[in-house]
């Protein structure tokens, strides 16, 4: 059993063994009460692709964040409105803006990291990683220089409402949709006073001055508090893992590294689709309002164990991002960061001295990852 497969395991004990089994049952197949699911990435891509396959209907992410959210997301919009929000909030995740709002937020705790590394002591990664990647998103919401325990308050936080949804979660019950809501709340205010101050250096002063409402400030940064922690903090520790394991460190490529490590961690372990018109899926043909769920996971693994000379073919290229119009918005941030932070590591001879899986969270991750420098 592999590292990662514990590390499934110990977040999904029931669902996971269930995905791994329909991946023998074919690259398309309908499971009652589940959907039809998808395990081939070729048609996992033309769904993603096809605008018959929606996330605003039954059984898609809007049934699961319309009610703590709003209604205009991104995580759950279609059509012209979703590419007239994309497009107000596109020019603020270029590959040059944020490597240096990231650069900015991470030049200390990077710099304390490292420290402690040169000093031989044992780091938890996973602290480490919560820390930072709450302390990036605190910018984005609006929060400038902020404390060590203010960041990992604000982690804890999101992680709170991402550890109410599992793999098998349709909607969110009433009282998870009221703290969901209480969390988020706090987070739009923090949003909507960064927002009125009109800071053109604030990412919330840069959605007015792009002519954004301060409804949809509120709500993308919602958004991005929600999926703009879990990626970065639960990926990097299992991409060190992951090298560390295979005795990979130093001088290896760090791009093809990522995102080979991306297929085999999978960030987006499924994705749901709702059908709005008479469509097939990979042959099978699927009526409005059924549900369709890719499972990336499934999609990603086909192509083998983890292998750092890999390369991707068309179909599965960062597939776990999504694809099309609904391509991750906050892709480039995320890499961002992870090249900020696996650089800085992998400059040391690193070697992990302990581990433990974290249960009952969503993105199978570490509670804790020791490492030390040789």
């Amino acid at each position: 059993m592999t590292e990662e497969t514990r590390l499934y395991l110990a977040a999904h004990p029931f669902a996971y063994p269930l995905i791994r089994l329909m991946a023998r049952l074919g690259p398309v197949v309908r499971v009652p009460g589940v959907g039809v699911v998808v395990n081939d990435a070729a048609v996992a891509r033309r769904v993603l692709m096809d605008p018959r396959f929606r996330k605003d209907g039954p059984g898609s992410p809007g049934d699961l964040w319309t009610p703590v959210l709003g209604p205009s997301v991104l995580l759950n919009m279609e059509g012209a409105a979703h590419a007239s929000l994309r497009a107000k909030l596109a020019p603020l995740f270029t590959p040059s803006s944020v490597s240096t709002l990231v650069a900015e937020v991470l030049a200390q705790p990077l710099k304390e990291l490292s420290v402690r590394l040169e000093r031989g002591e044992n780091v938890d990664l996973v602290h480490h990683m919560r820390l930072m990647a709450g302390a990036v998103i605190c910018r984005v919401i609006g929060l400038g220089e902020i404390s060590a325990e203010r960041a990992l308050a604000l982690f804890a936080e999101g992680e709170r409402v991402v550890s109410m949804v599992s793999l098998r979660t349709r909607r969110l019950n009433p009282r998870q949709v009221a703290i969901a809501r209480e969390v988020l709340d706090g987070i739009g205010d923090i949003a909507s006073a960064a927002y009125r101050a009109e800071d053109p250096s604030t990412v919330m002063g840069r959605m007015r001055a792009l002519g954004l409402s301060e409804a949809e400030a509120r709500g993308a940064a919602g958004a991005f508090f929600l999926t703009g922690t879990e990626t970065v903090a639960t990926f990097v520790p299992r991409l060190i893992a992951l090298l560390h394991d295979h005795g990979a460190g130093k001088g290896i490529d760090l791009d093809l590294a990522i995102e080979e490590a991306m297929r085999v961690t999978t960030p987006t372990p499924v994705m749901l689709r709702s059908v709005a018109e008479p469509a097939h899926v990979g042959g099978a043909p699927v009526r409005p309002g059924d549900r369709v769920l890719i499972a990336t996971h499934n999609c990603a693994r086909a192509y083998g164990p983890f292998d750092l000379s890999r390369r991707h073919p068309p179909e599965l290229r960062r597939l776990w991002f999504g694809a099309g119009a609904h391509f991750c918005l906050g892709y480039p941030l995320a890499l961002a960061e992870i090249r900020a932070v696996a650089s800085a590591l992998l400059r040391h001879d690193l070697r992990i001295v302990g581990r433990r899986a974290a249960r009952g969270v969503l993105i199978p991750t570490y509670e804790h990852l020791w490492i030390r420098a040789a």
